[in-house]
């Protein structure tokens, strides 16, 4: 969730209408004083104006988090952003990235047999509403071809057994390299990535699943929950890690379920749930506003 402490502050000076680029820093470092002061300095020397600043300080693990949204005109570009903004990231001892604002993320879509997920996605993007490109769509079953070719996407399919399952992730991050792919979304993707792929997509994996309270695993989980009378149906969007599901939680959903509903409506609104959820945090991460803070997330929104 959204840390409580974080502050906005917008503006720096009038736009003087000409065409300008839209800039994404973020950042996070040791916590000490006079890092805004060094960052909005640097971004008023060069010339450029911050529309956007969140920033948040933890003082549980004393790392400061700050995303910076600003514009500059030519002659700036990014490559002179980087290189001039490389002597303050050393001086604060920052883990820094700078992305243009307009930049449509390329991403990739895994799914097995539960297409609620994808169809979601491959529409908001579609509409608009993802600031994404989705490169591919890859399954360890066909079940899906036919709609993501209706939407245009390419469709991949690479089987999964026991003795084939390091040649398949072989071939996915052979497509993700070769796509210049971002980020990888696990649409409801039942396998489950080895720890050597977990590793070499770092912080570029989101998975979706449900989260019960208490929790059921295995088959049919909206059916245990029915049994067990549950009165709230989750879903957690998470970055993958080799601790199974346990990865930093990116964002939740929850709708509240009364007596009289059946496990076929749980179902239905456990995957609208899921949707959501899933869906605000591939944005989120799209537009660079998620930052890894140990096995937690600091979120800008």
């Amino acid at each position: 969730m959204p840390p409580s402490q974080a502050e906005a502050s917008t503006g720096t000076g009038a736009s003087n209408g000409t065409a300008a680029g839209s800039y994404v820093l973020t950042l996070s470092c040791p916590d000490k004083q006079g890092i805004v002061h060094a960052v909005s300095s640097y971004l008023f020397m060069t010339g450029c104006n911050i529309e956007d600043s969140q920033q948040f300080g933890d003082h549980d693990t004393g790392l400061f988090f700050m995303r910076v949204l600003f514009s500059a005109e030519s002659p700036v570009t990014l490559d002179k952003l980087r290189a001039s903004f490389a002597a303050i990231g050393e001086a604060f001892q920052m883990d820094w990235q700078l992305h243009r604002a307009e930049d449509r993320m390329r991403v990739v879509l895994m799914v097995s047999r539960f297409g609620h997920c994808l169809n979601d996605l491959l529409f908001r993007a579609r509409s608009g509403a993802l600031p994404v490109d989705i490169a591919a769509v890859v399954s360890n079953h066909t079940d899906f071809a036919e709609l993501v070719g209706s939407y245009g996407v390419p469709f991949h399919h690479i089987p999964v057994t026991k003795d084939t399952k390091a040649d398949a992730e072989r071939e996915l991050l052979e497509l993700v390299r070769e796509q210049n792919v971002e980020l990888v979304v696990l649409a409801r993707y039942m396998q489950v990535l080895s720890d050597d792929l977990c590793k070499q997509l770092s912080g570029r994996v989101i998975n979706i699943h449900h989260s019960f309270l208490p929790s059921f695993k295995g088959a049919k989980p909206y059916h245990q929950a029915h049994t067990r009378g549950v009165k709230l149906i989750g879903a957690t969007a998470h970055y993958v890690t080799a601790d199974l599901d346990e990865g930093p939680i990116i964002e939740q959903e929850v709708e509240r379920v009364g007596h009289g509903v059946t496990p076929e409506q749980l179902v239905a609104i456990g995957r609208d749930v899921e949707c959501q959820a899933l869906a605000r945090a591939v944005k989120w991460h799209a537009e660079h506003r998620i930052l890894l803070n140990g096995r937690r997330t600091v979120v800008f929104p």
